[in-house]
C-alpha cells in the first residue's frame, strides 16, 4: 500500500491552542466507560451482538445520514426518514448535523491543505482524533455553519438543535435507559428476575459505550488511514486513498479516493470488487419508495464518448449537482 510523506502544520485557526472541554471530556468519559467491557460480569453474548448490530445501524446515521444525505445531497428522501438518520447520527455523539456537515464540507474545500481540520499530513494522531481536542474557529463555529451548512439550518429540526444544544445531550443520553430497559426485559423474560439487572448493565456497556467508541474510531479511520494508506485510482489534488480495510469497517466509506473524485455520488463503488454496502442500502430505500434522485457515480451517469460527441452542451446532471453544492455552502 502506498503512503504519504508530505507534512503540514496544524490549521492556523487552532492557534493559540485551547482545549475543547466538551469534546475532550466526552471522548475521555466514554472511553473510560467502555473499559467496563473488560469486567467479566458485564459480558453477555446478547450485549456483544447488540454492539455489533448497533455499529452498523447507528453508524449508518453517520455514513448515510450525515455524510451522503446531508453533506453531499446524493439522494433525496422523506423528512421523517432524513430525521431518523440524523437521530441515529446524534446517538453516535459526533456533534450536531449542521456542525458535522460544516466540518466535512470544509475538509472537501481544503482537503490536505492547512485549513483542513483533520489532515493526516499533520500527524496520524491529529487526523484520527487529536483535532477534536482543540478549538478550531474556522471549523466548529457559527461562522463555519453560516459558510458551509446554511442550507441545513433551513430545516426547523436542525435549527432547533443549534438553538437548544442540550437537545443533543438528551437524545444521546436517552439511549442508555432504552438499552438498560431492553436488557432488563430480555433477561427477566428469558431467564428470570435474577438475570434482569446483569443483562441490563451488559446491554448498556456493550450496546452503548463500546459501540459508540467503535463507531468513533471507524469514522475517524476515514480521516486518518484513508488519507495515508491505500491506492489511488484518480489524481484528485489531495492525499485520499482507497483503503480496503477501512472500506470493510465503514461498509464503503474506505473507497475514499473514489469519493473525493466524485463527492456528490451516492456510491463509491467504481470497480466490481469495491463493495459499497451503504449504497446498496440506499438502493433498498429507493425500491421502497423512500429515496429518489439517487446520484450514481459520474462515470456511469455520463453517456459514452461517442454519444456525448453528438450532443451539444455540458453534462447537465453534473452541472446541476455542482451548482447545488456550491450554492449550499455560499448562500
Amino acid at each position: 500500500m502506498a503512503s504519504v510523506t508530505k507534512s503540514l502544520q496544524v490549521p492556523s485557526a487552532t492557534r493559540p491552542f485551547a482545549v475543547n472541554r466538551v469534546y475532550a471530556g466526552t471522548i475521555l468519559a466514554v472511553h473510560l466507560l467502555a473499559l467496563l467491557a473488560f469486567v467479566p460480569q458485564f459480558f453477555s453474548w446478547i450485549g456483544f451482538w447488540s454492539m455489533v448490530v448497533g455499529i452498523h445501524v447507528f453508524g449508518q446515521g453517520i455514513t448515510i445520514g450525515y455524510h451522503r444525505l446531508l453533506t453531499h445531497r446524493s439522494f433525496k428522501t422523506l423528512p421523517w426518514v432524513e430525521h431518523a438518520f440524523a437521530i441515529l447520527g446524534i446517538c453516535c455523539l459526533e456533534d450536531s448535523p449542521a456542525v458535522w456537515v460544516a466540518v466535512h464540507r470544509l475538509h472537501h474545500v481544503h482537503s490536505d491543505e492547512q485549513p483542513d481540520p483533520h489532515s493526516p499530513l499533520v500527524t496520524f494522531f491529529w487526523a484520527h482524533m487529536g483535532w477534536l481536542f482543540v478549538n478550531n474557529s474556522k471549523a466548529r463555529s457559527l461562522t463555519a455553519i453560516d459558510t458551509y451548512a446554511k442550507d441545513i439550518l433551513r430545516d426547523p429540526f436542525y435549527m432547533l438543535l443549534e438553538k437548544r444544544p442540550l437537545m443533543l445531550l438528551w437524545i444521546g443520553m436517552a439511549q442508555v435507559p432504552v438499552y438498560f430497559l431492553a436488557g432488563a426485559a430480555i433477561g427477566w423474560i428469558g431467564w428470570g428476575r435474577e438475570a434482569a439487572l446483569p443483562l441490563a448493565i451488559s446491554m448498556v456497556v456493550w450496546g452503548v459505550y463500546v459501540r459508540i467508541v467503535a463507531v468513533w474510531h471507524i469514522t475517524w479511520s476515514v480521516n486518518s488511514l484513508a488519507h495515508m494508506f491505500g491506492y489511488r485510482t484518480y489524481e484528485t489534488g489531495e492525499a485520499s486513498r482507497n483503503n480496503w480495510f477501512v472500506a470493510l469497517l465503514t461498509v464503503g466509506e474506505g473507497w475514499h479516493n473514489n469519493h473525493h473524485q466524485d463527492p456528490s455520488a451516492a456510491s463509491v463503488q467504481h470497480r466490481w470488487w469495491e463493495i459499497d454496502i451503504s449504497y446498496y442500502e440506499i438502493r433498498i430505500l429507493e425500491a421502497l419508495g423512500l429515496a429518489w434522485d439517487v446520484a450514481v457515480p459520474r462515470h456511469l451517469r455520463r453517456p459514452p464518448r461517442a454519444a456525448r460527441a453528438a450532443v451539444a452542451g455540458p453534462d447537465v446532471e453534473d452541472a446541476v449537482r455542482q451548482v447545488s453544492f456550491e450554492s449550499s455552502v455560499s448562500s
